[in-house]
This record gives structure tokens, sequence and C-alpha cells, in this order.
């Protein structure tokens, strides 16, 4: 029987508990950012580092993403393993060729000499009333690129789990933070280390009726929605994918074949989106248990917009609630 006690942490709590629990047990694992240092980081999630690790493992850098990144790929090339932050992620698109061109690449481009193992962490996704650039959720950029993993954890426990096997992996994980939730509910998380694994989606709530794929910050929305509909007859299974790439299609199909219909939720615009991903993947493996049109429920195909219209553009738990009972009512 396990002893390993546990805590009772926030989201942002669980990411700088990741960072802590990596950094006391590999001293390869350097953290680098803007105001990551002194300052804890903006959103405090590297509080305390800086006085425990001093100023050679936690860095404070310029305000140059670009710097950051490819600053970070030559660390991860010659053996550390550094886990640059940005401190917004609608700020990464100045790093997005280091992001791309060169960490996504690096192994294939040396035939597996060099691996690069970085992990880029940044907040995302709206609900904070942040001004332009601050609440963008474009995951869908990251999870186009071969060589490239993305995650998006949606409770404390996955948080630090979650982080914890992306510092350990061989190869450049996007680790996208749900800023929407940071402080928004507490979780056990056990103390020291434990991993949980990259590609492995979570069934939040077992059901019959629909299923519903989801991550991020739109997770606890959609567990509330699934909720509100048993009272009408609705009984919905919700899949918390956690990572975009690897997408757990398997997870995907064995859901949908239980229920036959489907609702996907996220906040990033409709186009492009991964619930066009998560759809196609439907239609290629589990066409002959469709029984209705995939329900998609997402961000616009506009601008993030600002303050009074953030909550009209962010799916809702009303919306939600109407997205599930289109797929569950149509005959």
């Amino acid at each position: 029987m396990s002893t390993q006690q546990t805590q009772n942490l926030t989201l942002v709590q669980a990411v700088r508990d990741g960072l802590h629990t990596e950094m006391q047990r590999d001293e390869d694992v350097i953290v680098l950012g803007e105001d990551v240092g002194k300052n804890g980081g903006v959103f405090r999630a590297t509080e305390g580092l800086y006085d425990e690790f001093g100023g050679d493992r936690v860095v404070d850098t310029p305000l140059a993403e670009s710097g950051i990144v490819g600053t970070a790929v030559g660390m991860a090339a010659y053996g550390l393993k550094p886990v640059p932050e940005i401190q917004f992620s609608g700020f990464m698109y100045p790093a997005f060729d280091q992001i791309v061109s060169h960490a996504a690449r690096l192994r294939t481009r040396s035939r597996g000499r060099y691996t690069c193992p970085m992990v880029i962490r940044a907040p995302y996704g709206g609900g904070i009333r942040a001004p332009e650039h601050h609440s963008e959720s474009k995951e869908a950029f990251y999870a186009h690129e071969a060589g490239l993993k993305v995650v998006i954890p949606s409770t404390p426990y996955d948080t630090k789990g979650l982080l914890i096997s992306a510092i350990r992996d061989p190869d450049p994980v996007v680790f996208l933070e749900p800023k929407l939730i940071y402080r928004a509910f507490r979780g056990d998380v056990p103390e020291g280390e434990y991993t949980v694994p990259i590609g492995e989606a979570e069934v939040r709530r077992e059901g019959t009726d629909v299923s519903v794929f989801v991550y991020g910050a739109m997770t606890p929305r959609t567990l509330e929605a699934a909720e509100n509909l048993t009272e009408e007859g609705i009984d919905c299974e919700v899949v918390d994918l956690r990572t975009v790439s690897p997408l757990d299609r398997d997870a995907i199909v064995d859901s949908f074949k239980k229920t036959g219909r489907a609702c996907v939720v996220h906040e990033a615009p409709r186009s492009g989106g991964m619930a066009g991903e998560i759809t196609a993947t439907i239609q290629e493996r589990a066409l002959y248990y469709q029984e209705a049109p995939v329900v998609r429920v997402t961000g616009y195909d506009v601008p993030y917009p600002l303050y009074a219209l953030e909550d009209y553009y962010l799916p809702s738990v009303a919306r939600i609630e109407d997205g599930i009972r289109e797929a569950a009512e149509f005959r």
C-alpha cells in the first residue's frame, strides 16, 4: 500500500511543485524566462525556485521570446533539460521559427544524434479579462508540427504528473497551462515524484448517450453541463484528452462506439481547430457506429475579443449544454 502523502493544491501550485520536484531530482533541469527568477513569474508559477536553486538554474531573461527558446534549444542539444516559460502563449509567435524549424526538427535533422529535451511552458486561453495577445488558444498551430508534443492539463494532479513526464521526455513538449483555472479550485496532488503518461486521455465521467471530448479550461464547464443534463435524461460521457498531440485516438473511438453521438468542446477558433481532427478520426474509424452529426462547441473565427465580449466568445455551460442536446436529440 502506498504511503505517499498528498497536498491540496491549485493548478498553478501544481506547476510549481512539478518544477521543484524535477529540479531537486535532476540538476540538468533549468528554468528560464521573463521574470521567472526573483519575481517568481507573472502568475507566480516559479515562486521560490530562484531562492532555492540560484540564478544559474532559474534564469531571468530579456524580453526576447526568440532568444529564450533559441537558447533553450542549444541547452537541450548539449545535455541540459531547459524549461523556458513564455509569459503568455500569445507571445510565442516571435519564437515560432525556433520552435518549429529547430526544436521540432533537431532529432530528424541530426539523424538521431541530437534530441531536444525541453518543455516550453505558457499560460494560455481566455477568461481573465486580459488585453490583446494574452488570451489566444492556438494549440492547433503546434499540434500540426511533427516532432512536437502538445499537453493541456485540466486538474492539479494531471498538471504535476504531465509536467514531470514532459521534462523527462527526450523530445520537445509545448505545455499549455489554462490560466482561467489556475486558481479556480484545488485538488489532491501527491508529494514527491510521479508521472502521468503523455498521449493518454482520461474518462472524467462515464455515460451512455453522448461522448463529449474536451481539454483544458473547458473541462470543468463540460462536466458541469453533463451533470445538469442528467435532469433531462441525457447521460454524457466526458473524455478529457489532456494531450492534443499525440491525440489518444483509441480513447476517442472507444467512447464513440459506446454512444454513437459526439460533441467536441474547445475554446480555440472553430476553423482548423482540434475538433475537426477529432471529428475526422470518428468518421475514419467509427463511421458505422454514428447516429448523429458530430457537434462542435468552440470559439469563433475572429480575433479574440476584449472584456465585454469575452464571456460570449468562450463556450459557456449553457452553450455546451445546447451542443450536447443537439447531438442527443438528432433523429
